[in-house]
């Protein structure tokens, strides 16, 4: 794969959307995207739409905002679909309610948009648990992105699933069998709060995945981390915590270095045990043919939901992250969730 080949591989046709339902009820298709201002003055700790079968006219939909002052908005529920057809009628978008993503070049450039409104709360009161649902504020953005390193795709077929250990081969159920890769960038664009207009700078990294998903059987937790520093140089990994039984489980990850991608397992993982609202050591290290490679990281722009009954009374927290690494500085992702907390 040659270094302006970002396809990991990958048909054009895999970046597109269903133009239809898939004939397999149990499919899904699903996107979603983590954005942070360079600077680290705002971050949105994903947003993203779930197209399912039986119910592929109403989708599931989550939007959150960060800044670094501790102030959040958000938005999450169920929205009519958008079509999925451009102009060309070639079916590159992925819609519902106020959220839109559109595929403008497979695996090369993106637009994010969001025109709607949010709970205008803080990350304090999301850990107190006293968020005000009925104060909310208009908000609207749009960001053009370019991405910045290959799609890194994560085997999960059916023919890589019948070759994977019992431990792993749980996990990967809930990962999803069939497509996911992930893939960052960089960007820019416009974001609208408070009726200010404020153009803004980015990087991130966006998610995309046609599969049959298991999500029961995420309840252990998980631990996802990926963060593009100004040299190109880039990282992530997904891991779920040890079997109580003692198999193997779920753990992959990438480097890109050089113009090449080092599959990489992730050695020191900042598990989710408390939280926060900012300043947390998520510092991380990831072993590969490179050796052990140690990344700093300090947490930012987070959010919080806590015993949330969407996903089984996990604790979730999504937030932005300020990683170092070698004295480079980048603003990335962090999600991860734990049933239970520590005081």
């Amino acid at each position: 794969m040659s270094a302006q080949d970002f396809s990991g591989g990958l048909g054009p046709e895999q970046d597109l959307f269903f133009a239809q339902p898939p004939s397999f009820d149990w499919l899904r298709e699903g996107t979603s995207f983590w954005l942070f201002e360079d600077g680290g003055e705002f971050g949105i700790p994903r947003n993203g739409v779930e197209a399912e079968p039986h119910a592929w006219e109403s989708r599931r939909y989550q939007a959150n905002l960060a800044f670094a002052d501790g102030r959040v908005l958000l938005d999450s529920g169920v929205g009519a679909m958008r079509s999925p057809l451009d102009g060309a009628g070639r079916p590159t978008i992925l819609g519902a309610g106020p959220l839109t993503f559109q595929c403008l070049e497979p695996f090369r450039r993106w637009r994010v948009a969001f025109d709607g409104t949010c709970v205008d709360s803080t990350v304090a009161a999301q850990i107190a648990r006293t968020v005000d649902d009925s104060r909310r504020v208009p908000l609207r953005y749009e960001f053009e992105l370019t991405m910045a390193v290959p799609a890194f795709l994560q085997d999960v077929s059916p023919a890589r699933f019948q070759t994977m250990g019992k431990g792993v081969r749980r996990d990967a159920l809930s990962v999803g069998l069939g497509m996911r890769f992930e893939q960052l960038f960089r960007g820019e664009g416009e974001l609208v709060i408070d009726g200010e207009r404020r153009t803004a700078r980015v990087s991130g990294m966006r998610v995309k995945r046609k599969s049959v998903r298991t999500d029961g059987l995420f309840l252990r937790g998980h631990c996802w981390q990926t963060a593009v520093f100004p040299d190109g140089r880039a990282f992530g990994y997904l891991a779920y915590p040890p079997h109580a039984d003692g198999f193997e489980a779920w753990n992959d990850g990438f480097i890109w270095q050089d113009g090449r991608m080092y599959p990489a397992k992730a050695v020191k993982i900042p598990w989710l045990e408390r939280a926060v609202a900012a300043d947390d050591d998520v510092g991380l290290e990831l072993e590969s043919d490179l050796g052990t490679t140690r990344i700093e990281g300090r947490t930012t722009l987070s959010t919080f939901r806590l015993s949330n009954p969407d996903i089984w009374g996990l604790n979730l927290q999504q937030t932005g992250v300020r990683y170092v690494w070698d004295g480079q500085q980048a603003f990335g992702m962090l999600e991860r969730s734990m049933p239970t907390l520590g005081g």
